[in-house]
């Protein structure tokens, strides 16, 4: 079957996430603009997460708990679960590694937790945009572990990428899907970093606001609609970039 998705979706609770970006505006929005399955991904947390698939569940669409992960090199890698207990794991494991670094508010902007009907159950105290202590060659193997996926986010950023950071692409450090945003020229990018070539792909909104939230157009074929049978199509790239291509 084909599944219209956006795996990378931040929520309140990311410091550079609009207010109004709770669980249920994402899932109601997602449902409005057609999307079948979608992730939350805050930065270095899945605190939301509970509230997120519990909205997701009643607008009928699938919802993966997530994360975007900043690592020690200042890389963010999309990781995405196949249920909540693996990645509230992965949010402690994460957690630990974050500097003691409390969040300014005034400066960086709120970080909520929220319930699945948009009450607020606290804040959360460290500032969760800091680089964790995790190094890059060590989250592939340690997602994995969880029965997820790391997917290097937006390569084709200027910041915050593998590509910008790094300065290329290492088949070693155990990725084998990569994100790209919707401007991504990736066949200039191949020319420019050959070692891309054949690598799996997905490509989602990085949405922070409701309005980037748009129209479904980006399908994969999956088994089934469970999160655990979307992250599997997700590794073997059975993916097709644009949803005209279901009628050609």
């Amino acid at each position: 079957m084909l599944l219209k998705y956006d795996f990378h979706i931040h929520s309140c609770l990311s410091p550079c996430g609009d207010i109004d970006m709770t669980p249920s505006n994402i899932a109601g929005m997602a449902k409005i603009a057609g999307y079948d399955v979608i992730a939350l991904s805050d930065h270095n947390s899945s605190k939301n997460c509970p509230a997120f698939l519990k909205a997701c569940h009643e607008y009928g669409i699938t919802g993966i708990p997530g994360m975007e992960l900043n690592t020690r090199d200042e890389v963010h890698i999309l990781c995405l679960f196949s249920d909540l207990d693996a990645a509230m794991r992965f949010d402690e494991f994460v957690y630990r590694r974050l500097p003691d670094i409390d969040n300014k508010p005034e400066m960086f902007g709120e970080q909520l937790i929220m319930d699945e009907y948009d009450k607020i159950l606290g804040t959360e105290k460290k500032l969760l945009i800091n680089a964790a202590d995790i190094g890059i060659y060590e989250v592939g193997a340690i997602v994995t572990g969880l029965s997820g996926v790391a997917i290097p986010s937006h390569i084709d950023r200027s910041s915050f990428s593998l590509l910008s950071n790094l300065g290329f692409y290492d088949r070693t450090l155990g990725f084998d899907v990569v994100e790209l945003t919707c401007t991504a020229d990736l066949n200039r990018m191949v020319v420019n970093n050959p070692e891309l070539d054949g690598l799996r792909f997905v490509v989602n909104s990085d949405a922070h606001v409701l309005a980037a939230i748009q129209d479904a157009s980006k399908v994969i074929e999956t088994r089934g609609t469970e999160p655990a049978d979307i992250i599997e199509a997700i590794k073997l790239r059975k993916h097709i970039p644009e949803i005209r291509k279901l009628s050609s």
